[in-house]
């Protein structure tokens, strides 16, 4: 996979607006965000800068900073990263898991919405429930996920797959210049495999074509191959890896 740098900081830039954090801090080239734990996404440390390097101070601070939260430090390793970074964050102590690819596809040619799927622009206190039950494990907790769903400012919209009268997948969809951000994007398990998921992600395209959006992005752990299958036969492709470097705790 050949990385095209100047789309991978677009996803980059955009995914910190879609998926907010409870606190950020910024420090030399990182944006240190905390988030009660929820997600590596707003529980790390994050650079746009090409090039964005740590020294061993920097790495004390974000330590110090995820101590703070009761959480490991993790550091996201993107195309935009020094070469050199990882080896340092290696002799750290530093471990890699769950290395995760960022997608992206022009929606001009989206399929249509389908008319089971709502699209509200703000989650009600079942929307949010569900969608944290449904994940289940360390995203289970659906006070942390308010906390972090309640600080999206783009425009958004958090769909709903109904069938039968019962509310089966969610997902949300936030748009910001020119671009629709997919996240969360989880099918009942008794349910997954049946074109739910495939009908919610077209949804959400259709609807941020219809607000201005050119483009879709998401990210998908690379171990998650049924949802990779899914995507891109929706037409997404391949843009960047993020590797995420977990500092081991004693």
């Amino acid at each position: 996979m050949t990385t095209d740098i100047a789309a991978a900081r677009a996803i980059e830039e955009r995914m910190l607006n879609a998926w907010p954090s409870v606190e950020t801090l910024v420090a030399g080239d990182w944006l240190l965000r905390f988030a009660n734990g929820y997600s590596k996404r707003s529980n790390s440390a994050t650079t746009l800068r090409e090039g964005g390097d740590m020294d061993d101070a920097m790495i004390d601070h974000v330590a110090a900073r995820a101590n703070l939260w009761g959480i490991p430090a993790i550091v996201r390793i993107s195309p935009l990263c020094a070469s050199t970074l990882e080896a340092r964050l290696t002799a750290r102590d530093f471990q890699e898991i769950e290395p995760t690819f960022g997608m992206m596809r022009e929606i001009g040619d989206a399929a249509a919405g389908d008319a089971r799927v709502e699209l509200p622009a703000a989650p009600d206190a079942d929307w949010i429930t569900a969608n944290a039950s449904s994940y289940g494990g360390v995203k289970s907790d659906a006070t942390k996920l308010r906390a972090i769903l309640e600080r999206i400012r783009p425009q958004a919209a958090f769909a709903t797959f109904i069938e039968n009268g019962v509310r089966v997948a969610w997902g949300i969809g936030v748009i910001e210049r020119g671009m629709i951000g997919l996240q969360d994007i989880v099918v009942s398990p008794d349910l997954r495999g049946r074109g739910v998921g495939r009908a919610l992600v077209a949804s959400l395209m259709a609807w941020g074509r219809e607000n201005g959006a050119r483009h879709a992005y998401l990210h998908v752990l690379e171990t998650n191959e049924g949802a990779r299958k899914l995507y891109r036969n929706l037409g997404f492709s391949d843009v960047y890896t993020i590797r995420h470097r977990v500092l081991a705790r004693a």
